[in-house]
């Protein structure tokens, strides 16, 4: 079931997330979440209208989470979203990304969204070929513009119009 993230989902978003952060290439970012910025990040959301949603399997939990924001500030990308959507290693390969994905997709053009971004780390090959099964487009690579692991990463921006 994809639902709007609670309080309540905190300690299973963290689990999910951090090691991510902490592991892999999925983000540039290195610092690890906790609740009070779960918390935070749920609040602008709310108060811009846009979605953090979870995938919540009963028996399973919260397999994965999916949300998005504006792309980058200002009245002129008002229409254009960026999104971030992170899996539990249980979750892949079992349509819990589609059906995220499909969530914010109609969440965010129900609120007058024209397309939608991912920015994925070129060390990240399966979050590339995620992107490209659920109909996003590679059009631009950034070189050298994310810092993690001791060296420079590139970000692929992949889009999918959304009407």
């Amino acid at each position: 079931m994809i639902r709007h993230a609670t309080d309540a989902d905190f300690p299973a978003v963290l689990a999910i997330w951090n090691p991510i952060i902490r592991d892999t290439m999925v983000t540039f970012n290195s610092l690890e979440k906790s609740a009070a910025d779960l918390a935070a990040m749920l609040a602008d959301k709310a108060q811009h209208g846009h979605a953090f949603l979870v995938a919540d399997s009963e028996g399973d939990g919260v397999q994965g989470f999916a949300t998005y924001g504006q792309f980058r500030g200002g009245i002129g990308y008002a229409r254009t979203m960026e999104h971030t959507i992170i899996l539990g290693p249980n979750a892949r390969g079992r349509g819990v990304g589609k059906a995220l994905m499909a969530a914010i997709e109609d969440h965010a053009r129900a609120g007058g969204a024209k397309s939608m971004f991912g920015g994925v780390s070129a060390g990240n090959p399966e979050g590339r070929a995620f992107h490209a099964a659920i109909g996003y487009s590679e059009v631009a690579e950034l070189a050298d513009v994310g810092w993690k692991f001791g060296r420079y990463w590139n970000l692929v921006l992949m889009q999918k119009l959304l009407t």
